[in-house]
């Protein structure tokens, strides 16, 4: 079992013609060790063509009928991404998965208005993807840091969820699924529901939880892990030193009314019995210390 994703998901990529959804798709392909969980790709514009034996579709929905995918995965550039996440919502996928950073906020208020309702879940934008380790990869994380097992991890950093991976395989401590749920103030799945679906999961153990400072989602999830989670969770917030109303790496990483802060995330997280640390070296070693 995993969360998301699968060995037997189905993943069309939109942007296949591009260099970055070329290069990604292609390593993504590599990991799952031929076994090609990469079905179609779109662009209407090449439509009848093909990227390495992957057949081009021009619209989402005619590469789901031809094919059966559940997933897409998005590296449409950012004028075009919102739409391109629109498409694969009307066209009735399951997960929909957009690493594209820097698609501008009213475009997202808009998909994120359209897609009430509708049953496709949204991962990031501006997101590094998920992976189920030595089953599929989607996104643009390093395949090798990860290892199969009993550890789910959810981030809102790309690099620090590398980081908790690494970690944890070093110790010996495998990953159900690792999921990068990305930095943008408007973005779709938050930590609070990668926590139900691991929560549910029957092969995943605990859970390290990896938040920055910036809005209230950590909070909402540790208050919900409180009354709810039924397994061990670690926690670990970015951005302790960071002043106020200066915005930090991610464009929803910023304090703002004396809101958001490090401090008050983990006093929330340590007050729901989530184990937190300050230092990002020793996330993989609090986990162990909680199994």
């Amino acid at each position: 079992m995993s969360i998301l994703v699968n060995k037997n998901s189905k993943v069309i990529t939109q942007g296949i013609t591009g260099k970055t959804g070329q290069f990604h798709t292609r390593m993504c392909r590599e990991y799952a060790n031929g076994k090609n969980c990469f079905v179609a790709g779109v662009n209407p514009k090449k439509a009848g063509e093909d990227f390495e034996g992957i057949p081009i579709y021009a619209t989402v929905k005619e590469a789901k009928q031809a094919t059966g995918a559940t997933v897409s995965v998005i590296y449409v550039p950012p004028p075009f991404a919102a739409a391109a996440i629109d498409e694969a919502v009307d066209a009735g996928l399951d997960l929909v998965v957009c690493i594209t950073e820097g698609i501008p906020v009213r475009d997202m208020i808009n998909t994120r208005y359209r897609m009430q309702g509708k049953k496709t879940l949204l991962l990031g934008p501006n997101c590094p993807g998920v992976i189920t380790p030595d089953e599929i990869k989607i996104g643009i994380m390093p395949g090798h840091i990860h290892k199969k097992g009993r550890i789910g991890v959810v981030s809102r950093s790309g690099t620090l969820t590398y980081e908790a991976v690494g970690q944890l395989t070093e110790l010996g401590l495998g990953q159900s699924t690792a999921v990068g749920i990305g930095g943008d103030p408007v973005n779709g799945l938050k930590h609070i529901d990668i926590l139900k679906l691991f929560n549910d999961d029957p092969d995943t153990d605990a859970v390290i939880m990896i938040g920055e400072i910036g809005g209230s989602d950590e909070e909402t999830a540790a208050l919900w892990a409180k009354e709810h989670m039924k397994k061990p969770v670690v926690g670990f917030i970015a951005g302790v030193t960071a002043p106020p109303g200066k915005r930090m790496g991610h464009a929803g990483a910023i304090i703002s009314g004396g809101k958001g802060t490090a401090q008050e995330k983990l006093d929330v997280m340590e007050a729901s019995g989530i184990k937190v640390t300050k230092n990002p070296a020793e996330m993989g070693k609090l986990l162990k210390s909680v199994l």
